[in-house]
């Protein structure tokens, strides 16, 4: 599968951004789906993943309650909606796939087989 991340840009801290990551090439409902970020200077970290369905979801502690990670499987698109976002959130963005097990999702980078490209998130403060 290949993966197409969009949707990055500049915002003022306590703005909102809205992440996509459009899948082609197999079903995109066939994979887990994570988003990761690195920050200049920084290693990858996790931000959030889904399961295969959407049922279940997790994330890195500090965006809990600010990220929200979606997808729709008829369209072959995952999203991440960013909220309240401060300079800390400033990186490039990820998405990624991983063959899973339905209800399964993973918070490690190597268990995903599939990256798209990264989109820069600038939050100026």
């Amino acid at each position: 599968v290949q993966l197409q991340a969009s949707g990055g840009g500049l915002v003022q801290s306590g703005g909102s951004l809205r992440l996509s990551c459009a899948a082609s090439g197999r079903p995109f409902m066939w994979y887990a789906m994570g988003w990761f970020r690195q920050a200049p200077g920084k290693e990858r970290e996790f931000v959030a993943t889904i399961s295969r369905g959407g049922t279940n979801a997790y994330y890195v502690d500090s965006v809990k309650g600010r990220f929200t990670i979606s997808r729709d499987n008829a369209k072959n698109t995952g999203y991440l909606h960013m909220s309240s976002l401060t300079p800390e959130d400033t990186a490039d963005y990820y998405c990624a796939a991983a063959d899973a097990n339905a209800g399964t999702y993973y918070s490690t980078p190597d268990r995903y087989r599939y990256w798209g490209q990264g989109t820069l998130v600038t939050v100026s403060s």
